[in-house]
C-alpha cells in the first residue's frame, strides 16, 4: 500500500503553551473525523518560539510543555493517528533546546525526533542561533508504506538537503515553518519564496511537499505540492485549518527528470553518451 491522507494543518500560535495545545488536540480530532492517517503541524507551534513568542529561553515552561506533549500522544493513540507537532526540544546542562519536529505513531509513542538543521544567524548570538542548538540528522519514517522525510522552515533554502532526502527513498516532504507575524517586507518575500521555492523541489526530486505555517497577522497559508509541482490544496489565509490531501505515490505523473536523475545524483552531469570531438573540447570555436 502506498496511499494515505494527510492532514496539513495551521492556527495562531502564541506564548502560551495550553491554548497552542488545545488547537492541536481539537485539529487532531478533526483530522481524523475526516479520514487523515498523518497530522501534519507547524514549526514551534505546541511550545512558541524563542525569539518571537518567548522573548528569552527563560521564558521556557518546561513542565508546561511536556505535560501538552504527553496530551498530544494520548490523542494521538486515542485517534489512531501519526502525529509531526512542531516544539522547543530541552538539551541538558547549558546547551540551547534544538527546535523540533516529534513524530508519535498512533500507539501514542514519539518514535523519532527530527532537529532543525540550518538555524539562521552567522553566529551563536545571533538569529536563531542566538537561542537554538542545529540538528545534523536526516530523519525518515514510514506511514502505509508511504516514506516521509522532514524539514523546518529556514532548511528549505537548502536544495541539496531535499536531494538527500529523495536518496533516502522519501515520498513526502513535511516541511514545518513559523512564517507569521512577519513585517510587510518579509511578507512580501515570503508570500513568494515559499510555495514557488517548495513547487520546485517537489517537481525537481518528485515527491510530494506538505508546507505549513501558523496563521498570526500576515502569514502565507499552508498547502500541499504534487511530485509535477502543482500546489493541489490550500488552505485559507490567517484561518485556522485542517486541510486533508491524499497522498498516492502510485498515481502516475509527469515526471521530466526521471531518466536521469539518478545518474545525476551518482555525479553523471549528462545525458546519453559524451561524444569525443576536437569541436566540443574547443569551447572558443565558432
Amino acid at each position: 500500500m502506498a496511499k494515505m491522507k494527510l492532514a496539513t494543518c495551521q492556527f495562531p500560535v502564541v506564548k502560551d503553551v495550553k491554548q497552542n495545545l488545545a488547537y492541536a488536540l481539537r485539529q487532531i480530532s478533526q483530522a481524523r473525523s475526516k479520514g487523515a492517517n498523518l497530522v501534519h503541524f507547524p514549526e514551534c507551534c505546541l511550545s512558541g518560539y524563542f525569539g518571537v513568542e518567548l522573548k528569552s529561553l527563560r521564558d521556557a515552561n518546561w513542565d508546561a510543555v511536556t505535560d501538552a506533549m504527553n496530551q498530544v500522544m494520548v490523542a494521538a493513540k486515542q485517534q489512531r493517528v501519526w502525529v509531526v507537532i512542531g516544539c522547543n526540544h530541552r538539551l541538558s546542562g547549558k546547551h540551547k533546546p534544538h527546535n523540533s519536529l516529534y513524530v508519535i505513531n498512533p500507539q501514542g509513542k514519539i518514535v523519532t525526533r527530527y532537529d532543525k538543521m540550518f538555524c539562521t544567524g552567522c553566529n551563536t548570538r545571533d538569529g536563531d542561533l542566538r537561542y537554538y542548538s542545529p540538528g545534523d540528522s536526516f530523519v525518515t519514517f514510514k506511514v502505509r508504506d508511504v516514506t516521509c522525510g522532514m524539514l523546518i522552515c529556514h532548511d528549505f533554502r537548502y536544495p541539496e538537503l531535499f536531494r538527500e532526502y529523495k536518496k533516502k527513498g522519501v515520498q513526502l516532504m513535511l516541511v514545518s515553518f513559523h512564517n507569521a507575524r512577519m513585517t510587510l517586507k518579509q511578507y512580501d518575500h515570503y508570500i513568494v519564496s515559499v510555495p514557488v521555492t517548495l513547487q520546485a523541489a517537489a517537481a525537481s526530486n518528485y515527491f510530494y511537499v506538505s508546507g505549513n505555517n501558523g496563521t498570526k497577522r500576515r502569514a502565507w497559508a499552508s498547502f500541499v505540492a504534487d511530485p509535477e509541482g502543482k500546489i493541489i490544496s490550500k488552505a485559507r489565509t490567517h484561518r485556522a485549518a485542517v486541510v486533508v490531501t491524499t497522498i498516492d505515490t502510485k498515481k502516475k505523473l509527469y515526471d521530466a527528470s526521471a531518466t536521469c536523475r539518478d545518474r545525476c545524483m551518482s555525479g553523471i552531469y549528462h545525458s546519453g553518451t559524451r561524444v569525443t570531438d576536437s569541436r566540443s573540447r574547443n569551447r572558443k570555436c565558432l
